[in-house]
């Protein structure tokens, strides 16, 4: 049971008070931000800070202030204006933050309940701080986690992991050297010195685009589902285990075997011999940009030409692609929109996401790959009736197991289809551990007829 038992106001100031345009991160979002309606959640972050240490109320809410202090991006509100969209950063002002208590559940298992309950109404992001949190206590009135919900025009997955870095020293009171770029100074680079390398950028799309077939799955239309939109997921340790050798082997990334397997398969499903997803990259190449807490996600465009040879070779390929695809992913996203209007460009609905923070799955179970796969399991994850894509697939964040999660518009793929498409990147990958296999010869492997 999780019962409210108060409610404490957090105060914060900071050093500058300031508007500017948006980032080009946070452009990005307001342009998708459009097509929803007022008070949609979809751009909101459910996330669970954890209290280490015996602290009192009074310490972790003086910790919280700290971090509303530190980043002018906790402490920004953004609106439309006649002359665009701007971020307007306060210089103090304060937080309401309600105090529950949770029994006989642990704090932090309450703490996820109470932020999914925080994620599930939109900001007013004109009015209202970019963040809701909650403190949750254990059943002696002792805090044991924060329970927040965050604006995606505030932070992504990397901010988030800046602030959990910083939250355990602050708790402790250790000093911290001061944040020195902020989303304000982001934008104003972008708009000078930056704008150089955006323009950059644009010109890779538009030859990537060039070499991108018109739609993915050509004219292929069955009758959809209802809702439309399905999201399917599996969890693979086996798959794991054998992106991690092949990685090793193959001289690339983990993400580059997955992604590599990805298009291969969708190769062999459309009959297309090039083949473009667009890739959410976190750019944070900059130094500045990697201490940045604000949002930077923009999307990347991954096109790649399946080689001759065999999986190997579109692994290696695909490495390529993709490090091309995440340098040029920093740009006007009013001049990229633009630029894909223009007539006779590309289908890019299908879409590509590795949220992992680690190059691996370090808590994965030892095991040949093979030995594994009886632990595989699939699932259901969700149904929309409209989404801005044909085709999204996204790994998960968990450290243990590789888990994958297939969005698909069943006009194009069935929901059967889609999990069975999981299931072949898994036995592509475990079966190219033992031999190599020829492109030329994956239907062999029989994992083709449920996607067909």
């Amino acid at each position: 049971m999780i019962t409210e038992v108060g409610g404490e106001s957090v105060e914060f100031t900071g050093e500058r008070v300031a508007g500017a345009p948006l980032t080009w991160g946070q452009q990005s979002i307001w342009h998708s931000t459009r097509w929803l309606e007022d008070g949609d959640p979809y751009f909101n972050l459910p996330w669970v800070l954890p209290v280490h240490g015996r602290r009192d109320l009074k310490t972790v809410l003086s910790a919280l202030g700290a971090l509303l202090d530190r980043h002018e991006s906790l402490r920004t509100t953004w609106e439309d204006t006649p002359r665009g969209p701007v971020q307007q950063v306060k210089g103090h002002g304060e937080l309401r933050v309600e105090v529950v208590e949770a029994a006989e559940v642990k704090p932090r298992q309450a703490a996820a309940t109470v932020a999914a309950e925080l994620a599930a109404t939109g900001f007013d992001y004109a009015r209202e701080l970019p963040l809701r949190c909650s403190v949750v206590c254990d059943s002696a009135g002792r805090p044991g986690a924060l329970a927040f919900a965050l604006t995606h025009f505030a932070v992504d997955g990397w901010a988030l992991d800046l602030l959990a870095a910083e939250w355990r020293a602050l708790l402790t009171g250790r000093p911290l050297p001061a944040p020195l770029w902020h989303p304000l100074d982001q934008a104003a680079f972008e708009q000078g010195e930056g704008a150089a390398r955006g323009a950059r950028s644009l010109r890779y799309w538009r030859e990537a685009m060039d070499r991108a077939p018109a739609t993915l799955f050509g004219e292929r239309k069955q009758e959809p589902e209802r809702p439309r939109f399905v999201k399917v997921g599996m969890e693979s340790a086996a798959l794991a285990a054998a992106a991690e050798i092949l990685a090793a082997r193959w001289a690339v990334s983990t993400t580059s075997v997955l992604v590599a397997a990805t298009a291969v398969l969708l190769g062999e499903m459309t009959g297309q011999r090039d083949i473009a997803l667009q890739f959410i990259v976190g750019n944070r190449h900059d130094p500045r940009m990697r201490a940045m807490v604000g949002t930077a996600v923009q999307d990347g465009l991954f096109v790649l030409a399946i080689p001759d040879g065999h999986v190997a070779d579109a692994a290696r390929a695909a490495h390529a692609s993709a490090m091309a695809a995440y340098r040029h992913a920093h740009y006007d996203p009013a001049e990229q929109r633009a630029l894909r209007d223009e007539p006779g460009r590309p289908d890019l609905s299908a879409y590509f996401n590795d949220v992992r923070s680690f190059p691996g799955w370090p808590n994965r179970p030892r095991g040949h790959p093979a030995e594994l796969t009886g632990r595989t399991r699939t699932f259901h994850a969700g149904a929309w009736d409209e989404v801005d894509a044909s085709f999204f697939l996204s790994t998960g964040p968990a450290t243990d197991t590789c888990q994958l999660y297939l969005l698909t518009d069943t006009a194009r793929l069935s929901r059967a289809a889609a999990e069975a498409m999981l299931r072949a990147i898994e036995t592509l990958l475990v079966t190219s551990v033992t031999r190599d296999v020829p492109l030329a010869g994956i239907g062999g492997l029989g994992i083709y007829e449920e996607t067909r």
